[in-house]
């Protein structure tokens, strides 16, 4: 039987990244449905905040901190740190050419270049965390832009939950965008569903790597491995 009652997540808080090309305070029809997400979130006690990374001056590179290697200023190292501070990260962002937004794909350049920092465990920094990602436009590619945030997230130390993504695009070609007079955006009932179950998702499986204490610390290691640990996997140089 479905639980009666919804579940409170008053102890965990998201990050909603939003990709978008448009600097504030001009309309972005990606925060359209992220407002969908975030009222899902905050009905269940969970703190929300949306960036536009657009808004910050964050410098090209993939090293923690640009200013360190030529740049003249960089933002990126007090956008990591409220990244940190999140249980989830929700990459948002339109469709251009089939593709990310080249906000997107920045962003996704400089989370990584915090990659290789670990956690007390000796894991990835991100593990413990959660992604997931939305989407928007008015022309195909809404899956392979979720394919490369998802994997990309991945990747780094982030659990995905199943169904992690939600989209909206409508026909293909030119044509409305999600917030625009008539679009259909928000009132259809596919993207509102994937919409709800992924927020819902993200919560479940956040909630239960904060409870646990994150991921088991055994086989994931890096100063172990480096260390001559192999956690029980066959030694090539050891066979009979």
């Amino acid at each position: 039987m479905p639980p009666t009652t919804a579940p409170r997540y008053d102890d965990l808080s998201a990050l909603y990244l939003n990709c978008t090309l448009k600097p504030s305070p001009e309309t972005s029809n990606t925060e359209g449905l992220i407002d969908r997400s975030t009222a899902v979130m905050r009905a269940a006690g969970v703190r929300t905040q949306v960036i536009r990374p657009v808004d910050r001056d964050l410098a090209v590179g993939v090293q923690p901190d640009m200013t360190e290697h030529g740049a003249a200023t960089d933002a990126w190292p007090d956008l990591y740190a409220e990244v940190m501070a999140a249980d989830i990260l929700v990459l948002c962002g339109p469709i251009w050419l089939g593709d990310n937004s080249s906000v997107m794909k920045h962003v996704i350049e400089r989370l990584y270049s915090n990659s290789a920092e670990l956690n007390d465990a000796g894991q990835s920094a991100y593990y413990g965390r959660v992604g997931g990602c939305l989407i928007t436009g008015n022309e195909d590619g809404l899956k392979h832009c979720a394919m490369n945030i998802l994997y990309s997230l991945q990747h780094i130390g982030y659990a995905i939950p199943p169904q992690a993504d939600a989209g909206w695009i409508g026909e293909a070609g030119p044509g409305p965008s999600y917030l625009d007079p008539g679009s259909g955006g928000p009132e259809n009932d596919f993207t509102n569903r994937n919409t709800t179950f992924a927020a819902w998702n993200l919560m479940h499986l956040a909630a239960l790597l904060k409870h646990a204490g994150g991921i088991p610390a055994y086989g994931n290691q890096r100063p172990e491995w480096q260390a001559g640990c192999r956690f029980d996997a066959p030694n090539p140089e050891h066979r009979s």
